[in-house]
């Protein structure tokens, strides 16, 4: 390679950036098309419009990747290793207008809200970006290392099944669910007149109130299940294996490879299907507004762009990684071309209809994993994330991947999220600034609330939801206001970047 050109600039060589490219694109799939079946679901499309919504996400996926990692002129792309999916930040607050809303109505007010939450996030890109100073290394390196803890529930949940859902630990018991029915039933047969009669009957049996639902309380026998745990530990040791042993190339795939073991594995016992594979069209194209148009309600674009801010806040700090990792400056015009891409990809989201982006922090663990860091590996990510979205055959051919087997990688990347954290506040000065130990204790703590106390906000105004219930967002905040509380806004922030990128040794 050329001296003078940067790992971050180094063009690979064609077969490899397509490995490279892949091994990213499989890393973020899973929690790529998460959110179109959650709200997709949530809103009660129909099957054949929660796949279209799957495709034009992938679609989206590969488009804002290419302006955020190639950069298109000196206003968009930070042109790092960045690869763009959508934000579970924007989940809660659609999902209740999903629930508010059901159907195409209540899709248009989602896209609509997009819409106008990517408009203000671009207009106010540049003055995120001046709040640099604010995020020393205590303040980044706290943010990432919540970031990453966060992060572990999902690989978690790929590995044992999700909490909430048909793989949750408990299911409703049949026998009591069939009870409810028969209750329903007769309820609906007294209030019904009998023929001839002019006025129905007496209600011999209450009608059932309004959102009655059963809590689960048998155990799930989906949830946690050997196999998959076996196939899990199978792909985790895969990696640490070839990881260790293996050299160059082949040791920057060891996720890639383990992946692909892992579907071996799980096809030849019987748990991955291919029917979906079948099922699929080969081509379809992805064309704006192809399932609502957008509905454009004030009250829904500032929620969003209260989440959107969230998304800004949380990709500075990862931002911040990727320049630690790859020994790339990160400067002020950066930050802002970078933000203002968020915004761009989510104005793309709503047109599409789809949803809100962001830089995806499982890859910047992948990153520090392979220690790849050209921005071409993540150019060729985003072309194959095109390439999918406009080829349905082959998106079902990469989601047939049991979760379970994701979860095996997912452990090794969300936990190096977390170990570039650990990192960066290795190097914070804690023996003469003891103060910078409360900063990191309570906001890790403030982090942590989300994910033990999911319900601690059931009583607080609902507008703040949005806000409160993300534990990175909680954590931003902390940090941020104790570090001003503490030690004052640094005014160099050229040496605050310098100080991030102390802890690149890995």
């Amino acid at each position: 390679m050329n001296s003078t050109v940067h790992p971050v600039d180094e063009r690979l060589p064609a077969g490899k950036l397509a490995a490279l490219g892949l091994q990213h694109v499989l890393v973020m799939y899973a929690g790529a098309v998460a959110v179109p079946l959650i709200v997709g679901r949530a809103l009660k499309l129909s099957p054949e419009q929660v796949a279209m919504l799957i495709s034009a996400d992938l679609f989206c996926c590969g488009l804002v990747t290419l302006i955020q990692s190639l950069g298109t002129t000196q206003w968009f792309g930070i042109k790092l290793p960045v690869m763009m999916g959508v934000t579970f930040a924007s989940v809660a607050p659609m999902l209740a207008m999903a629930n508010s809303n059901p159907g195409i109505a209540g899709a248009g007010l989602i896209f609509g809200s997009i819409i106008g939450a990517g408009v203000i996030s671009i207009l106010i890109a540049p003055v995120v970006s001046r709040m640099l100073r604010f995020f020393p290394p205590v303040v980044t390196g706290t943010i990432i290392a919540v970031i990453g803890i966060s992060l572990m529930r999902i690989g978690i949940n790929w590995i044992f099944g999700n909490p909430f859902g048909p793989t949750a630990p408990n299911i409703v018991n049949p026998e009591h669910a069939k009870w409810l029915a028969d209750v329903g039933s007769m309820a609906n047969a007294a209030v019904t007149p009998a023929a001839g009669a002019s006025a129905p009957a007496a209600a011999v049996v209450p009608a059932i109130p309004k959102g009655l639902a059963l809590v689960g309380t048998v155990p799930n026998p989906n949830y946690a299940q050997l196999p998959h745990i076996g196939i899990a530990a199978l792909v985790l040791a895969s990696i640490l294996l070839i990881a260790k042993y293996a050299k160059g190339f082949v040791a920057n795939i060891s996720v890639l490879l383990g992946i692909i073991l892992g579907g071996i594995v799980a096809t030849a016992a019987g748990l991955m299907s291919f029917e979906k594979v079948a099922r699929a069209g080969w081509f379809d194209l992805v064309l704006p507004f192809e399932i609502a148009a957008p509905v454009f309600d004030p009250i829904l674009i500032l929620t969003m762009t209260l989440v959107m801010i969230v998304v800004m806040i949380e990709s500075t700090g990862m931002f911040l990684a990727l320049g630690d990792m790859t020994g790339k400056k990160v400067d002020q015009k950066m930050l802002t071309a970078g933000l203002r891409t968020d915004g761009v990809g989510t104005l793309i989201g709503g047109i599409f209809n789809t949803f809100p982006y962001t830089s995806f922090s499982q890859n910047v663990g992948l990153v520090g994993v392979t220690g790849v860091k050209s921005r071409f590996v993540c150019v060729a990510g985003g072309v194959i994330l095109i390439v999918l979205g406009l080829l349905p055959k082959m998106a079902a051919l990469v989601e047939s991947l049991p979760t379970f087997v994701l979860g095996g990688a997912g452990l090794v990347m969300f936990g190096m999220v977390a170990a570039t954290g650990i990192r960066i506040l290795s190097n914070v000065d804690y023996k003469t600034n003891r103060n910078n130990l409360f900063i990191v204790a309570l906001s890790i703590g403030f982090g942590m609330i989300p994910l033990i106390a999911p319900n601690f906000k059931q009583w607080l105004p609902h507008g703040i939801h949005p806000l409160i219930e993300s534990g990175i967002l909680l954590a931003s905040i902390s940090a941020v206001a104790l570090n001003l509380y503490f030690n004052g806004a640094a005014a160099d922030e050229s040496a605050t970047v310098e100080a991030a990128k102390l802890a690149d040794a890995h």
